[in-house]
């Protein structure tokens, strides 16, 4: 399975995914998509089988994923300081693959019925997810 992590800022969401799916999901091939430079290197120092920047490498990452993971601000146009454009969140929502999603405040959009928690349990959560899908 294709598993395509996308992350922006610092990418210290997407290096966390990472780090866990390595450790938990041997046989992963991880994709990191950072919105910027420092996001991908980032992610790719947590284990990254490969990684590529910026809106295009989104939108083809986006083609041929299993499962696409990252804070929620990846469906959400203009988040991340403006780092996520259309043609990325389309991407994203219109993928055939699994989205698995982190909620963040920062993005000004709250999910009703979510306990607040510290980010590490939101990752585990997700990891869960993940894992489920190789079963």
């Amino acid at each position: 399975m294709k598993i395509v992590v996308i992350d922006g800022q610092g990418g210290g969401i997407g290096k966390s995914l990472i780090e866990q799916i390595k450790l938990k999901i041997s046989n992963a091939e991880v994709i990191a998509i950072g919105t910027n430079s420092v996001a991908t290197s980032c992610m790719l120092k947590a284990g990254a089988t490969y990684a590529a920047t910026g809106e295009n490498s989104v939108v083809v990452a986006c083609k041929t994923a299993d499962i696409i993971a990252g804070p929620i601000g990846i469906v959400l146009t203009d988040s991340m300081l403006g780092e996520i454009t259309q043609k990325m969140t389309h991407a994203v929502t219109t993928s055939n693959a699994r989205k698995v999603l982190i909620p963040i405040s920062k993005c000004h959009t709250s999910v009703a019925g979510l306990v607040e928690k510290p980010m590490s349990k939101y990752i585990d959560d997700a990891i869960d997810i993940i894992k489920s899908f190789y079963d």
